[in-house]
């Protein structure tokens, strides 16, 4: 189904304002009602203390709450909203953000802002001194920023998925999954281009694609708050997740990728 797209309110910069934004923020949204209004007005404190141009984008994926009409409602200007008919997943929608970005790097961080939104300044000095076409928050290179952390159950879930990642897909990286990345948008987006998982999958196929494609990646600790409310469900999604992984790996050895 096609998605509309309105701009919304009245802080950031919008395409047709003409110049291009440092970052395009792109936030996927799935029935976040109940605090999408704090994440945003949050983002949009921050953009109006930074000296950055920013653009924010938010993506309904078919919410069955009120997530459209409040972003609708929100007086920040600048703010997009792109909302998709029906849901098609957290992939889906991440990659339909970055596609429509106009910034220079595009950031996307989960609705909940388990990380907060100021670490974008520690991501994006990484990207800009080392040159490095992705920067990924982490929260396994230093645990001692994880403020509240998930049961351990999801974290030792974590922690063999990780493992997986590693023997499949060869990404020797801490923490795949962490819900905040950036990206140079150009060098990227053939990435997103060839991204085919929809679901909360995604990362380690954006991921390995970007290596296979030579672009640097660079694992960043950041400040990170479990938040209740999160859409995964361990069971049902984590097998997916595994199943995803044979995926990735069955689209490059046939070619997929290239």
């Amino acid at each position: 189904m096609e998605a509309a797209e309105t701009s919304v309110g009245r802080g950031f910069i919008m395409p047709e304002d003409g110049g291009e934004p440092m970052v395009s923020i792109v936030v996927p949204a799935f029935n976040e009602a109940s605090r999408i209004s704090e994440s945003v007005q949050k983002i949009d404190a921050f953009a109006r203390h930074s000296p950055l141009s920013l653009e924010l984008i938010i993506v309904d994926d078919g919410s069955r709450d009120e997530t459209a009409q409040i972003v609708r409602g929100l007086d920040v200007k600048g703010l997009r909203l792109i909302q998709n008919s029906e849901n098609h997943g957290k992939g889906y929608t991440v990659r339909q953000g970055v596609l429509a970005a106009c910034g220079r790097y595009v950031l996307f961080t989960d609705a909940d802002l388990s990380a907060p939104i100021e670490e974008l300044n520690k991501l994006l000095d990484v990207a800009l001194r080392e040159g490095a076409d992705v920067v990924i928050g982490s929260r396994n290179v230093d645990r001692r920023y994880i403020e509240k952390h998930q049961s351990r159950v999801r974290e030792l879930g974590g922690m063999v998925f990780n493992l997986m990642v590693r023997l499949f897909l060869g990404l020797h990286l801490g923490d795949t999954q962490c819900g905040f990345k950036l990206f140079h948008r150009m060098r990227s987006r053939a990435v997103f281009e060839k991204q085919t998982t929809a679901g909360f999958g995604f990362d380690p196929e954006i991921l390995f694609v970007a290596k296979r494609h030579g672009l640097t990646i660079r694992e960043v600790p950041v400040h990170w708050s479990h938040a209740e409310g999160s859409k995964i469900r361990f069971l049902r999604d984590g097998l997916r997740m595994f199943f995803d992984l044979a995926r990735i790996r069955w689209n490059a050895i046939v070619g997929r990728y290239s």
